[in-house]
């Protein structure tokens, strides 16, 4: 019952977004920006970090499209609310977890599609990564994508306009990109700023994609990542459902 209904919202949801193509290469084009007109500015700078500039700024962007893509996903679930469509959900037999999975799955497949775009852009501009940690990279954009679309359409059902949504997931995706250290390594602040943006989950992540990314399969650094995002997931799906089943009741 869950799988067939999370499929069935699932594709429902996939082929409004393949209705759109501008939504789907809109998305990617800030990151696209960044790095066709930021990243010539770190060739040869000494970043204090591992691998090369691209090495450090690819894996930044990867989750900087996680990030903010999915943190605005709840404008969606606002636009239905004024239009009704939670009324007629009420009286569906549909699982509550898929109405949610439906939609995040949709999600993280966008933004995945988008981070291969970003990824197939850098190459040329001098990317070299090995295969395996272009595709961990993927993985944590997916998880990534999961959790905070998860808390994103949270959000969205305790708030009444879009006025109200916008300036709260500015005010909380932009401390996070600053001190995730998503355009430049943490290694380059002051101590205690570096010290301060451990307390941050998300550097984890980029941490653990950027030592992906230098062919760097077992260390501690993507071990703890693939923890904290596999964390951040469940949780953020589980405030999510409980959410849905409140308002849905």
């Amino acid at each position: 019952m869950l799988l067939h209904d999370t499929a069935l919202l699932f594709g429902r949801y996939a082929r409004q977004t393949l209705r759109s193509p501008f939504q789907i290469f809109f998305g990617a084009l800030m990151p696209l920006l960044y790095l066709l007109l930021f990243g010539p500015l770190l060739t040869g700078l000494p970043l204090g970090g591992k691998g090369d500039s691209w090495q450090i700024l690819v894996p930044g962007l990867l989750l900087q499209l996680g990030l903010f893509g999915a943190s605005f996903a709840g404008f969606s679930i606002i636009m239905e609310k004024n239009w009704g469509v939670f009324d007629r959900m009420r009286v569906t037999p549909v699982s509550r977890l898929a109405l949610l999975l439906g939609r995040v799955l949709r999600d993280a497949a966008l933004f995945v599609f988008q981070a291969v775009l970003l990824v197939l852009a850098a190459l040329p501009m001098g990317l070299r990564a090995p295969l395996g940690g272009i595709l961990i990279g993927f993985g944590f954009v997916a998880l990534l994508s999961v959790a905070l679309a998860s808390l994103s359409y949270a959000l969205a059902l305790k708030l009444r306009t879009p006025q109200e949504f916008g300036p709260a997931i500015n005010t909380l995706a932009m401390p996070a990109m600053l001190l995730s250290g998503l355009m430049l390594p943490m290694t380059l602040a002051p101590g205690w700023l570096d010290v301060l943006s451990r307390l941050m989950p998300f550097r984890h992540l980029v941490d653990a994609v950027r030592e992906a990314y230098i062919g760097h399969y077992t260390t501690p650094t993507l071990l703890y990542g693939v923890l904290v995002a596999l964390g951040i997931a469940a949780l953020a799906v589980t405030v999510g459902t409980r959410t849905f089943q409140k308002a849905i009741a």
